[in-house]
């Protein structure tokens, strides 16, 4: 810096911070030799803080406003050196801006598996990941603890940490929650709102506040995923007959999607004929299934009648034996029933013989040879 840039430089002199990234959490101001003159205007906006520190000792800290940089306005100015000599004054000072604006979609993550043991599919691993969220709180704690005598310091610098003390309590709660695997999704808010209040003190050693912790998926290794799927699809089918049918669905859509080469050849000769004795086994279930047909003489046969010369019925053999009671059938009146040639007289049928009782007919006489 030339000798006119650093005459100006003292000669104007308004301390402010205006950053248009998503990710700066605290900036130290550049001054030439961080020599600030006696009067000078500070400026601190909404969501900000500025932190004096005069020779490495932190002075005081200031919330947004705008403040004239004199003894009679900051008192505290009074433990600087040499603040009378105005403009040509050896003081050096330095002026930290903290960024108190929330940041939000931090990532966290697991970077390897998580051992844990699940009620119903016994030991399992998995892996999860979420945003969570923080704003500096504590300015003074914050440049102390974390970003020392750094000039400019992101949320790159202390992500990791943050994420791996969010895996960490993570894995801890979620190993003793007994929440089985298939539940998980069903408690993601829970889990974040319980997290967030487990973790928040810790975050506040280092003068930050954890705002909120989302946790997006909890996932199963694609080994483990692959066998609950098939897992839930034998579920979907309801029986193994219909689980055949869609493996061998899926088996014909591979088959399908390389038709060229001797193997697709043999898998289609294998899937005919899974498919032909798959329909064999189901025909002849269905034929066991069947209820087989009565047995000869068994049959449950019906009758008509002719009565004054008209057709009724058809009547059961129990109806024909109340009308014997009721002397409306006699043994000349004519039956007819199914499979018989003719119309025949209700004592001629052998089928009726029972239906008599005590006034059973006298069978006709033999012709003589």
């Amino acid at each position: 810096m030339g000798l006119f840039s650093r005459f100006f430089s003292e000669f104007v002199d308004v301390i402010e911070w205006t950053d248009d990234s998503s990710n700066t959490m605290v900036s130290r101001f550049e001054r030439y030799g961080n020599e600030i003159k006696y009067g000078a205007t500070l400026v601190v906006r909404e969501s900000q803080f500025a932190v004096f520190v005069n020779e490495g000792v932190v002075a005081d800290v200031l919330g947004p406003g705008t403040y004239e940089l004199e003894t009679k306005n900051l008192p505290v100015l009074t433990t600087l050196q040499n603040w009378h000599h105005g403009f040509q004054s050896p003081f050096k000072a330095e002026v930290y801006f903290c960024n108190a604006r929330r940041f939000t979609d931090l990532k966290w993550g697991t970077k390897h598996p998580l051992m844990l043991r699940d009620s119903e599919f016994g030991g399992l691993r998995i892996r999860a990941f979420g945003t969570y969220g923080v704003r500096i709180t504590d300015a003074l704690m914050f440049i102390r603890e974390i970003v020392g005598t750094e000039g400019v310091f992101t949320t790159d610098e202390i992500s990791s940490q943050l994420r791996n003390l969010i895996t960490s309590r993570f894995a801890t709660i979620i190993g003793s929650s007994n929440i089985p695997v298939l539940d998980m999704a069903a408690n993601y808010d829970q889990l974040g709102e319980f997290l967030t209040t487990r973790i928040a003190p810790e975050f506040g050693e280092y003068g930050l506040e954890l705002t909120r912790i989302l946790v997006e998926n909890i996932s199963l290794p694609p080994k483990v995923s692959e066998a609950l799927d098939k897992r839930t699809s034998m579920g979907m089918t309801g029986n193994l007959d219909r689980y055949l049918q869609y493996q061998t669905g899926a088996s014909m859509e591979a088959a399908a999607s390389n038709p060229s080469g001797g193997a697709s050849d043999g898998v289609g000769m294998g899937i005919g004929l899974a498919m032909a004795n798959q329909m064999s086994n189901q025909m002849s279930s269905a034929g066991q299934s069947a209820t087989p047909p009565p047995l000869p003489g068994m049959e449950l046969r019906v009758y008509h009648v002719v009565v004054d010369g008209e057709a009724r019925g058809p009547y059961s053999v129990d109806l024909l034996e109340k009308q014997v009671a009721m002397g409306t059938l006699s043994f000349d009146t004519l039956v007819w029933s199914p499979g018989m040639s003719e119309w025949l007289a209700a004592s001629a049928v052998s089928s009726l013989e029972g239906i008599w009782g005590d006034a059973a007919p006298t069978p006709p006489p033999v012709p003589s040879s």
